[in-house]
């Protein structure tokens, strides 16, 4: 079973819960609708990596705040970057099949460590870096469906087992990246640099 790193603890999700379209810049940036409701899909534990490889020139980026539940509940807050293959996403969204094939594919989920999270969820934002230039910014004020929104809406259909992850959505500035390209992931809670992960793109 593929694990993450909780405050130096191995912890093994069961699922990765994926919120789509939760930033309105981003859903124009793919020619998406704005959905009328939470969009939700999963990730296996086989998605889980801390490894970002390179699959093909088609695969896209997707930087996010991620938030590691026990009991329930938000206990951490991490970084991650939802890998998704571009062109058979597309080809699924034009025939109205289920995206498994684009976004839970082995490798998927690249997840830094995770830490502890006590503060406060509206002071939280997230930058992401490939190759030194600032491709993707966001902060709690441009989620259209809140953490704990997202939180309670899940838990209405699915049980949330302690050590899984919820991706939160990520921001417009989405893009392709190629074998040997560098990435920096950062969550802020406020002036706070809270977590920071980087990652060299690598051939499987």
């Amino acid at each position: 079973m593929h694990t993450v790193d909780f405050d130096g603890t191995t912890v093994i999700p069961s699922k990765v819960v994926c919120i789509g379209r939760n930033y309105v810049e981003h859903v124009y940036e793919l020619g998406n609708e704005i959905p009328s409701q939470m969009v939700v899909f999963n990730k296996p534990n086989s998605a889980v990596s801390d490894t970002l490889f390179y699959f093909d020139e088609t695969t896209r980026f997707e930087g996010e705040i991620c938030f590691l539940i026990e009991s329930g509940a938000i206990a951490g807050v991490g970084f991650g970057l939802d890998l998704t293959h571009a062109e058979i996403q597309n080809e699924l969204k034009r025939k109205g099949l289920p995206w498994e094939r684009a976004k839970a594919f082995d490798g998927s989920a690249v997840l830094s460590s995770f830490v502890p999270f006590y503060g406060t969820l509206e002071a939280l934002s997230m930058k992401l870096y490939h190759n030194g230039t600032l491709v993707q910014y966001a902060d709690y004020a441009l989620m259209m469906y809140k953490p704990n929104v997202m939180l309670e809406e899940i838990k209405h259909f699915m049980t949330l087992e302690d050590g899984d992850i919820i991706m939160s959505g990520t921001p417009k500035g989405v893009g392709n990246y190629r074998e040997g390209d560098h990435f920096v992931g950062e969550v802020w809670e406020g002036d706070h640099l809270f977590v920071r992960a980087e990652w060299m793109a690598t051939r499987r």
